[in-house]
């Protein structure tokens, strides 16, 4: 039986609400609370509007704050040292120092690096790896939304970007694929935990196959997807955009 979905739904608010809650938390007119608040108000009014469309399968974890890819480092605790996180949960504020810089309380460090994403004029966080890089599950933000969701009679399909394309779409280090055998356990916790909470399956956005891959990155999604089908049952969903797969299509 065929399944109507889509890849993640806009989180801005027909009237931009997401916008004006931020810049009111920002400008100290508002606290975080009340952030959280305006955000389980846009998720829910927006599932519900995919609901009344008729869609099967809801995405989660589509919704940020700033970018999916600064959440995805703060899931994997991807943290630059200059950003004094200490391990454990990312906090708000380290969060938004990474996004937007922070002068204050004695604190002044910079904005992380943002470049496009793919050919768009969409800008992300990129994510900053060392020598050694280590990954662990520093945000509970992918299984909050999914358990909020579910709170609601609604069982979604949770969004990650995949490993490679995160991997390499990061800096820090030479070769990225040098961290898969580090990145991959903590991916694979990851889904155990979702399925664990009840998922059923789990989108991994992998749009890096549309690009000219060399031959050891193609190995390199094989390992890695291996890997994870061996770490779970869910059905995993892999997602390309940009482009078209091309000579990358016998190894998606």
């Amino acid at each position: 039986m065929a399944l109507a979905t889509i890849l993640g739904f806009p989180r801005i608010g027909k009237n931009r609400e997401l916008k004006t809650a931020l810049e009111a938390y920002w400008k100290g007119k508002t606290d975080l609370t009340a952030l959280g608040h305006a955000a389980v108000a846009l998720r829910a009014e927006h599932w519900q509007a995919q609901q009344n469309a008729g869609l099967d399968l809801l995405p989660s974890n589509d919704f940020s704050y700033y970018d999916q890819t600064l959440d995805m480092s703060a899931l994997l605790g991807v943290i630059p040292a200059r950003y004094a996180h200490k391990g454990g949960p990312v906090e708000a504020a380290t969060y938004f120092a990474m996004a937007r810089g922070a002068q204050r309380d004695g604190v002044d460090v910079p904005a992380a690096e943002m470049t496009k994403w793919f050919d768009t004029n969409y800008h992300y966080i990129v994510p900053e790896f060392v020598a050694g890089q280590k990954f662990a599950i520093s945000s509970s933000k992918i299984f909050d939304e999914f358990a909020e969701a579910k709170a609601r009679g609604l069982k979604t399909r949770p969004v990650l970007i995949g490993p490679l394309t995160y991997l390499l779409r990061g800096k820090g280090v030479a070769n990225p694929l040098t961290l898969l055998d580090a990145i991959l356990p903590a991916y694979a916790e990851i889904l155990k935990r979702l399925e664990q909470a009840g998922a059923e399956w789990v989108q991994l956005d992998e749009p890096t196959l549309v690009l000219d891959l060399d031959e050891a990155t193609r190995v390199a999604y094989g390992k890695a997807y291996a890997a994870l089908r061996q770490a779970t049952k869910l059905k995993l969903f892999v997602a390309t955009y940009f482009g078209s797969l091309g000579d990358n299509l016998a190894t998606a």
